[in-house]
């Protein structure tokens, strides 16, 4: 036990020092103008992001590729998506986010032999799909900075692909992917493979019948890609969820520890204040 807990020590310490520096004034300009979902905050949660975004962005490591050099820019309006995500949960469920690779634009995922979650880092190159963000389970996340831009200024149509792709790296925690990310007990596990199983049931129904559906339809590729999909949705479109699918809402609200439909209320009424 000593050594993991004298690694536990010497990581809070490493990042009381990265917090003890002021968080930069451009920083926040950058939150200003390019991540919509931090105006939604309250004093409160937007402190805590940037806390979380100083330590995510000083611990992991930013790679550029296809001629993009990262910058703050692209640092922290990454970082700030991703952290929302875990705005209610400890800063260590990344710890199996260690590189971050950005592309400026639309690139091409490898063919690939083995299993999706395969370790190794992935080598883009002709004969896969395009794709805008990917996630392994021993190595890097993918993300394209153009789809990045997008997601973050738009934050109620419902993508997002910060939020995909480190939604994925939160369902792996377990070890593996399959939609279920790290549960409390059996009895949740149970409820969340329950209401995950029937809403995934509903939207097949909807999409084999040729009707319009909340989710993507993206959704139905597994059930990974549908709680990723479901992520998206419920940061954005949380209104939404909670009226038309509100035990999946729950179960989400749940296991982020936030309540994103709350905010959006609470937000209506300061305006009309």
């Amino acid at each position: 036990m000593l050594p993991a807990m004298l690694f536990s020590w010497l990581e809070d310490r490493r990042r009381r020092k990265i917090l003890e520096q002021p968080f930069p004034q451009a920083w926040i300009a950058i939150l200003d103008r390019r991540v919509a979902c931090y105006e939604a905050l309250d004093d409160d949660e937007q402190a805590h992001l940037r806390q979380l975004v100083q330590v995510f962005v000083a611990e992991k490591t930013w790679e550029g590729a296809g001629g993009l050099a990262i910058d703050d820019d692209v640092r922290v309006t990454i970082a700030a998506q991703a952290c929302l995500l875990i705005l209610g949960l400890e800063h260590d469920m990344y710890r199996q986010v260690d590189t971050i690779i950005v592309y400026p634009s639309t690139v091409v995922a490898p063919q690939r032999q083995q299993s999706f979650f395969s370790g190794g880092a992935p080598q883009l190159h002709a004969g896969g799909m395009p794709i805008l963000g990917q996630a392994f389970g021993r190595g890097p996340v993918i993300l394209v900075w153009d789809a990045v831009r997008k997601g973050a200024a738009n934050a109620k149509d419902g993508h997002n692909v910060v939020f995909h792709e480190l939604a994925h790296k939160l369902d792996m925690l377990g070890g593996g992917a399959d939609g279920v990310p790290p549960l409390p007990d059996g009895a949740t596990y149970d409820r969340w493979v329950e209401v995950f199983t029937r809403e995934y049931e509903l939207l097949k129904k909807q999409h084999d019948a040729g009707r319009r559906t909340y989710l993507d339809d993206y959704a139905l590729t597994n059930g990974p890609e549908f709680f990723a999909v479901a992520t998206e949705h419920f940061f954005e479109q949380p209104e939404r969820m909670e009226r038309d699918h509100t035990a999946m809402y729950e179960m989400l609200r749940d296991f982020y520890r936030q309540d994103p439909a709350a905010r959006v209320r609470r937000r209506k009424t300061s305006r009309r204040g």
